[in-house]
C-alpha cells in the first residue's frame, strides 16, 4: 500500500518507496549520512563595486596675455623696464604653476603622506608605488552592499531547525525483538505568530502514526508515535527547544503544520508564486546538514517553472526550480525572493556526480492553500476521493496475456467509501472514468481531481467471475466523497 494516497491509493508488488527525487531532510542519526555538499557561494553579480578613481580634474593655469604694443623710440628706457617686469611675473608664475601641479595635485589623489581629500572616508585601501618611486595610497569605492544580506537579516529569524527523534523496532529471528533510535533534522517556516510552522511531511513523518488501509480519519495520522518526539529551535535562541505537535500533514503535497507553545513569533510575509519570472533573485535560507549550520544562506536565481517531478509512485509535484544550493536539512526551509518574501518551500534535489544546482520548492501559493486548510481542518478540504485502494495497471502486455482492457485493477475498497455505496468490488477493471478511457492510475488521478466531493460522474468497469476472458463491462453512478487523509 502506498501511503501517499490514504483513500485512493496505488499498490504495486514491485516497487512502492519514495522517490530518490526528495532532499532527505531526514539526517539519520545513527548513520553517516551521505550526501552532496555544495559549499560553493555564487553572488552572481550581486555585490558590484566601483572602479579605480584615477581620474582628476585638469588644472587650470593662469593666462598669459600677449600684450601687443607700439616701440617708441622716444621712451626706451619704460620700455625696457616693462619688458623686465614682464620676464620676472613669467618666471615666477610659471614656477608657482609648475610647484602647484606637482605637489596640489598629488595631494588630491594621494600623494606622499598618503592623504587622500577625494573618498577619504572610503574603507577598502593600498598603496602602491609608481615608476617615479613615489608611494600613492588607491582606494576603492564600494557603496553597494548585496540584496542578499539584508534578505538574511530580515528572514532568517523565522526560519526554525526541526528535530524528530522515534523509536524503531525489529525482530531478528536470533536476537528477538530489538530497538533503537532514530531521528531526523530538518527546517521549518513561522507562519503565523501564535507558532504555527511550515515543513515538509517527510521531515516528521518517521515520529507519526501512519495511516491505515481502511477507514482511518485524518486525526489518526496526526498523532505522535510512543516515545516520539518533535523539537523546534528558534533563531534566536538556539539553546532552548519547544516541544511540538502535528497539526496536520498532507503526503500528495509534502507538507505539514506543526505548533509551539509560544506567542509573537517573526512570521514572514508571503510572496506570490504566480508572479515568478525565471531569471528572479532567489535566497535559500534553512539547516543544511542539521541543526548545527542552522540558518545557511544560499542564492542563486529562478531556474525554472512549473517543473513536474516524481516524488512517490505515480505522484508528482509541480515545483519551482533553482539554482541556490538547497542541501538535506534545507527541507522545509524558505525559498525567497528580491524582497524578502517566500516564495516557495524548499523541498526536493536532483542530487549525484552528473547533477548540480538542481533544487526545488513547492509553490507558496499552493503551499499556503494547503497550509491554510490544514490548520482549519487537519487535512486538505476539498479533495474528492473514489474509495478504492488500486492493486495494479493492467498494461497492453497484461490485457493481451489475461483477454482483459487495459485499465486500472482495484485491490480494495474503503469502509463505507463512495466506491462501496455505489458498488464498485474488489478485483473490477476501471476502464473509464466520467466518459474518459483510463489505462493508468496518473489518468484516473488527473480526470478524478477535475471534479468535486459531491459530483456524480460514470465509471465503466470490467468485471469477471471466475475467467478473465469471460468477463462483461458495467457502468455505475459514482457520488465522489471527500479524501479526509
Amino acid at each position: 500500500m502506498n501511503d501517499f494516497y490514504p483513500n485512493d491509493n496505488f499498490s504495486n508488488n514491485k516497487s512502492n518507496q519514495k522517490g530518490s527525487y526528495y532532499s532527505n531532510g531526514n539526517r539519520e542519526q545513527n548513520n553517516s549520512y551521505p550526501y552532496n555538499q555544495n559549499i560553493k557561494h555564487y553572488n552572481n553579480g550581486y555585490n558590484s563595486y566601483n572602479g579605480y578613481n584615477n581620474s582628476f580634474e585638469d588644472l587650470k593655469t593662469s593666462s598669459f596675455y600677449n600684450e601687443s604694443y607700439r616701440k617708441n623710440k622716444k621712451n626706451n628706457g619704460v620700455i625696457l623696464q616693462m619688458v623686465i617686469v614682464g620676464l620676472i611675473c613669467s618666471i615666477v608664475g610659471g614656477a608657482i604653476g609648475a610647484s602647484f601641479q606637482v605637489w596640489g595635485a598629488s595631494s588630491l589623489v594621494g600623494g606622499n603622506n598618503g592623504t587622500s581629500l577625494i573618498g577619504s572616508n572610503l574603507q577598502n585601501s593600498d598603496k602602491v608605488t609608481n615608476s617615479n618611486g613615489q608611494i600613492k595610497e588607491i582606494k576603492i569605492v564600494d557603496e553597494t552592499s548585496s540584496p542578499v544580506t539584508a534578505i538574511a537579516e530580515k528572514v532568517s529569524p523565522s526560519i526554525v531547525g526541526i528535530k524528530v527523534t522515534y523509536t524503531v523496532k525489529s525482530n531478528s529471528f536470533f536476537w528477538g525483538e530489538q530497538q533503537y533510535e532514530g531521528g531526523s533534522e530538518g527546517s521549518g517556516i513561522i507562519i503565523r505568530e501564535d507558532g504555527y510552522i511550515l515543513t515538509n511531511n517527510h521531515v516528521i513523518e518517521g515520529a507519526v502514526t501512519q495511516q491505515g488501509l481502511k477507514g482511518s480519519k485524518s486525526q489518526n495520522k496526526n498523532t505522535l508515535v510512543d516515545g516520539a518526539k518533535i523539537e523546534v529551535i528558534l533563531a534566536s535562541d538556539i539553546n532552548k527547544t519547544y516541544v511540538a505537535s502535528v497539526v496536520g500533514r498532507d503526503e500528495k503535497t509534502d507538507l505539514a503544520i506543526i505548533k509551539i507553545d509560544a506567542g509573537k513569533l517573526p512570521a514572514v510575509d508571503i510572496g506570490n508564486s504566480d508572479e515568478l519570472k525565471v531569471g528572479e533573485l532567489a535566497v535559500a535560507i534553512g539547516n543544511p546538514a542539521g541543526i548545527e549550520y542552522m540558518g545557511s544562506v544560499t542564492a542563486g536565481i529562478i531556474s525554472g517553472l512549473n517543473r513536474r517531478i516524481p516524488v512517490g509512485d505515480n505522484q508528482f509535484l509541480r515545483l519551482i526550480q533553482t539554482d541556490a544550493a538547497i542541501n538535506p536539512g534545507n527541507s522545509g526551509g524558505a525559498l525567497l525572493n528580491s524582497e524578502g518574501q517566500v516564495i516557495g518551500v524548499n523541498t526536493a534535489k536532483i542530487g549525484g556526480a552528473e547533477f548540480e544546482g538542481l533544487g526545488f520548492a513547492i509553490p507558496i501559493n499552493k503551499a499556503m492553500e494547503v497550509a491554510n486548510s490544514l490548520i482549519e481542518y487537519t487535512y486538505v478540504k476539498g479533495r474528492p476521493a473514489i474509495g478504492i485502494i488500486i492493486d495494479r495497471e493492467i498494461t497492453k502486455d497484461t490485457a493481451e496475456q489475461y483477454k482483459v482492457p487495459t485499465g486500472v485493477m482495484v485491490g480494495d475498497i474503503v469502509l463505507f467509501g463512495a466506491a462501496q455505496k455505489a458498488g464498485i468490488e474488489k478485483g473490477d477493471i476501471i476502464t473509464k472514468f466520467n466518459g474518459k478511457r483510463i489505462e493508468t492510475f496518473a489518468q484516473l488521478e488527473e480526470e478524478k481531481f477535475k471534479h468535486k466531493p459531491g459530483e456524480t460522474v460514470e465509471v465503466e468497469l470490467y468485471r469477471f467471475e471466475q475467467e478473465p476472458s469471460e468477463g462483461e463491462y458495467i457502468t455505475i453512478k459514482l457520488v465522489l466523497g471527500e479524501d479526509e487523509g
